[in-house]
């Protein structure tokens, strides 16, 4: 019965500790301190490993520094179980060890072990000494208890004084210098164990920090090697010098010729471990192995034969010297790498095919990189064994890692030679269309396979675009050979056979991939009716998710018919509040783009789908405009229904607001446009003109109409600006978009104003930010290049006028920008890494909103501290922090008097720091010094951050701004709140 009630109350505490109901470190201290006093040792134990839960939940110095103190006193009065667990803490919490503040009363505490009789007491004193090496690397007392604890009789306390001598010979130049004669003495004594000198040599690897301890450290390895034969003594040594060669970069050819010199080795297990230090010293510095190095790997690599693995093991060592340029552009090596390549081909070995392919494939891929012409022996035996090696591959799904191999390779040359790009295609749609008895893995890949061949055709074609003109908005001229117009019939049909007449839940996620490559191969066409129609049957089997898959993909590849049908479905479907929101809001915003470019409304699109193209009863462009903003708007009051503080969606709700900004800026547009018939000028039009010297205001109302639309469109593209600057954790893709969305704006905007002002910018300030390098923003970029050749065929004037060729001009221009099916960002649906920094100030404010109080006459000290928050599937994927820019900006919110002289009432100051183990801290000198009024003054100072990631450029947060509110008190008033002068 006791140890149920034991287990119960420690399963509480777990339960308790792990809760989100705790929001601040006090209470979670305090739960721990309870445990750390409780008789029970079971308790003391568990509040002890929940420390390092604590410092990455509150990793600021004021917590780390306090609660490290207080486990350096248990390590100290506590037993040798409780300083085992205190050792995992600080092993587990290194990243936080630079967090404390009282170094010296840390290690004071933790020293005093040292002295103890227990050997075991010593060992555990020597190891937590050794995990802390980084933040006490030059402590003498340290240095010299190591070295004498080398000396010692008990082989626990040895094996951690050595433990600890490598992680202070990493940390401290002095104690490695120190402690080489006394390592190297200790490894050449007849009287030092076997296994002590296996221990002792990985300390030699971090006596790096200098030149002449690095080479006697070298000579006595070497030396080592003919004195010690034995496999574990050989690979032990050779795994040191590798590790002391890449961290002094010259030794590394002379390294890997006394590697390769060991493959010769009769021992296998020797050459498994040589081939991995080769490996090693390939990524660390490929660029120093010298010519006859690399041949006699080859050679060694040739004459190897009957172990798989260490062929394997070879080839990857040369695949990575091959993505080296000095080796992947000479000339010397390319006929023997083709003939170890030929070799591999012929063997019945997937592993040491697909590694063969891929490093053939690594340097043709480099010499298209270098606009250098690749050697045709390497495309030859390519196109020769490459289909050969994906179907036999295909036979058994043991292979799917080399299958990849060989589809990734296929895919890399296809980016780079159009006539590989189609045969590769045409094999690929052939695996997947005739029904081939594949694994779901293996269907799933040659689908994924087959979407990126698509894309990559796909955003051929609309670079391409600008070579040609063309009186269609939707369309796209045909200007490469696309082989998916041949293959899309198929896949239709491939798709509708994986529904029809059985459905295989399973193959719910092959249905996604397929679905969204039929889309993306439809991208800036209608859809057909055919296409419609297996869509239909599609959506009718697959579950809701599986719908909403395939509607976001939709979204994204630009259409809206198919997302809207979808979302209007799943809107009805969901049991929570906030989905239902969401859907809807995508709902409203797939009807307005349907309206934009059919026309019609959803219900009545639905019905004349066959009809659209012919029929001549669609709403005019007014309409069309007005309908879509009123959508949107609706949209976006429903994402901000859908929006909360832990699910934000502040990216969503900005960009459906900015698109609907635009939309009426150009529904303003088309309103003064057609104005200008209905209300002539006024009589006095010409005279008001001549007085104000400009000579476009006799044109009436319009001018000025028009003007105003050029700052709503000047608008849009600033903020379009800022929400780029603020998507941090976005895509490429998506990033790309949103700056072609801009230069949309900046498009429009510069065609209207060359209109309605007599002097504009020039058009070279409309600089093209890019070509478009993916699909969606290739697209897009195309579009804007059909409203740039619409606007360049207007006439040049030399008196600017506003006539009816102008205006039907802009028209034609809108009606372009709308037409265009929008392709929604990526990041508006999927987020991969989220990025947030959490920040503090002191003082602190003990009560929300309370001032703080600063007597005259004295400075402000703002101390900050921040924790950078790495979260979502893939933290880092796309860009990482590099600094962090804050900004402190105070402000006088007190009136000033009349009769005292202005001052600037708004002080900045900025400071970029860099953080370290994603912590960061800064100080801030505020000046409060100004005329104090007899009711005092008082500040509100607001703590500002901004991201500079590695490339250097600057990114704002949106995340909640940090403000204290800070008075200084009148003079009179001083002496009664307790301050002196």
């Amino acid at each position: 019965m006791a140890t149920n009630n034991a287990v119960t109350r420690s399963n509480s505490f777990n339960e308790a500790f792990l809760s989100e109901s705790y929001q601040d470190a006090s209470t979670i201290i305090t739960d721990l301190d309870k445990g750390l006093r409780s008789p029970n040792i079971g308790e003391q134990c568990e509040a002890l490993v929940r420390f390092p839960k604590l410092f990455e939940k509150y990793p600021f110095p004021i917590v780390i520094n306090s609660n490290f103190l207080k486990l350096a006193e248990f390590f100290r009065v506590g037993s040798n179980l409780f300083r085992l667990w205190v050792l995992r803490v600080c092993e587990q919490s290194e990243k936080h060890l630079e967090k404390i503040t009282n170094v010296d009363e840390f290690v004071k505490r933790i020293f005093m072990v040292i002295h103890s009789n227990d050997p075991i007491a010593r060992s555990l004193t020597l190891r937590i000494l050794g995990s802390v090496a980084c933040i006490i690397p030059e402590k003498q007392q340290v240095h010299h208890a190591i070295r004498r604890a080398l000396d010692s009789h008990d082989m626990v306390e040895v094996e951690a004084s050595i433990y600890a001598s490598a992680q202070f010979a990493e940390q401290s130049k002095t104690f490695a210098i120190s402690m080489c004669s006394k390592v190297a003495s200790m490894i050449e004594s007849l009287q030092t164990p076997i296994n002590m000198k296996l221990q002792l040599i990985p300390v030699l690897k971090y006596m790096y920090h200098d030149a002449n301890t690095a080479a006697l450290v070298k000579t006595l390895c070497i030396n080592l090697l003919p004195k010690y034969p034995s496999e574990n003594f050989i690979c032990v040594t050779l795994q040191s010098l590798t590790e002391l060669s890449c961290a002094t970069l010259v030794d590394i050819p002379d390294q890997v010729n006394l590697l390769i010199d060991y493959l010769q080795d009769p021992r296998l297990n020797v050459r498994i471990h040589v081939l991995q230090l080769l490996q090693t010293l390939a990524e660390k510095g490929a660029h120093l192995w010298q010519i006859n190095s690399v041949n006699n790997l080859i050679s060694v690599a040739q004459t190897t034969r009957g172990n798989g693995q260490e062929n394997s093991m070879m080839l990857k060592i040369i695949l990575t010297l091959t993505k080296c340029p000095l080796i992947a552009g000479s000339k010397k090596e390319e006929g023997r790498i083709l003939e170890l390549c030929t070799v591999c081909f012929k063997t019945v070995n997937h592993k040491t095919s697909s590694l063969a392919i891929e490093i053939l494939t690594s340097v043709v891929t480099y010499c298209y990189n270098e606009k250098i012409s690749p050697p045709q022996s390497y495309l030859k035996e390519i196109h020769t064994h490459h289909e050969q090696l994906i179907m036999s591959s295909l036979k058994d799904e043991v292979h799917i890692r080399e299958l990849t191999m060989y589809i990734k390779c296929g895919v890399q040359l296809a980016e780079k030679n159009e006539l590989f790009a189609m045969d590769f295609t045409k094999l690929v749609g052939k695996i997947l269309t005739d029904e081939q008895q594949l694994s779901q893995k293996q269907s799933e890949l040659i689908c994924e396979t087959l979407g990126a061949l698509c894309s990559h055709f796909m955003k051929d074609k609309f670079q391409h675009v600008a070579k040609k003109t063309s009186n269609e908005t939707m369309d796209v001229d045909e200007v490469t050979l696309n082989p998916f117009y041949d293959l899309l019939p198929s896949l239709l049909k491939r798709l509708e056979n994986l529904v029809c007449p059985k459905f295989n839940p399973n193959d719910s996620h092959f249905i996604e991939i397929l679905a969204a490559v039929c889309l993306q191969s439809m991208m800036g066409v209608h859809i057909t009716q055919d296409m419609y129609d297996v869509f239909k049957k599609v959506l009718g089997i697959v579950n809701n998710w599986s719908q909403y898959r395939i509607a976001r993909s939709a979204s994204r590849f630009g259409h809206p018919f198919i997302a809207t049908k979808i979302y209007q479905k799943l809107s009805k479907d969901v049991s929570q509040e906030r989905y239902h929101f969401y859907l809807s809001g995508l709902s409203q915003i797939s009807t307005a783009e349907c309206i934009l470019i059919y026309g019609y409304e959803f219900d009545e699109l639905e019905v004349k789908f066959n009809e659209i193209e012919h029929d001549e009863n669609q709403m005019n462009l007014i309409q069309r405009l007005e309908k879509s903003v009123a959508l949107y708007w609706k949209a976006l009051a429903n994402l901000k229904a859908a929006s909360s503080h832990i699910h934000s969606l502040s990216f969503q709700t900005e960009y459906v607001w900015l698109r609907a900004s635009f939309l009426e800026a150009l529904l303003s547009v088309v309103i003064a446009r057609n104005t200008q018939f209905i209300t002539p000028p006024p009589a006095i039009a010409s005279t008001f003109a001549h007085n104000t010297r400009d000579p476009l205001q006799k044109f009436g109302h319009v001018t000025n109409q028009f003007r105003k639309c050029v700052k709503s469109l000047k608008v849009c593209e600033d903020s379009y600006s800022m929400l780029y600057k603020s998507a941090f954790d976005a895509d490429p893709c998506s990033l790309e978009q949103l700056e072609i969305m801009q230069h949309k704006c900046a498009l429009l905007g510069y065609s209207l104003e060359n209109i309605c002002f007599t002097t504009s910018q020039d058009q070279e300030n409309l600089n093209v930010p890019t070509q478009g390098n993916y699909p969606e923003t290739a697209f897009t970029m195309s579009i804007c290049r059909k409203i740039s050749r619409e606007f360049e065929k207007l006439p040049q004037e030399q008196i600017k006028t506003i006539t009816n060729v102008h205006t039907d001009s802009m028209l034609k221009q809108i009606e372009m920008a709308i037409k265009a099916p929008i392709c929604i960002p990526r990041f508006f649906f999927q987020v991969q890494q989220i990025t947030s920094i959490k920040l503090s100030m002191s003082p602190y404010q003990r009560v929300a909103g309370e001032a703080i109080l600063v007597p005259n006459g004295h400075n402000l000290v703002v101390k900050v501290e921040g924790v950078i928050q790495n979260a979502g599937a893939k933290p880092c994927l796309y860009r990482s922090i590099d600094s962090v820019q804050l900004t402190l900006t105070s402000q006088l919110l007190t009136p000033r008097p009349v009769d005292i002289k202005p001052i600037n009432d708004v002080n900045t100051l900025v400071q970029i720091t860099k953080p370290k183990r994603e912590f960061l801290s800064a100080n801030f000198l505020l000046s409060l010094n100004q005329p104090v009024t007899n009711e005092g003054k008082q500040w509100q100072v607001t703590l500002d951050a901004n991201i500079i990631d590695e490339n250097g450029v600057l990114w704002n947060t949106l995340g909640p701004k940090n403000t204290l509110i800070v008075r200084v008190p009148a003079e009179n008033s001083m002496n009664t709140m307790g301050f002196k002068k």
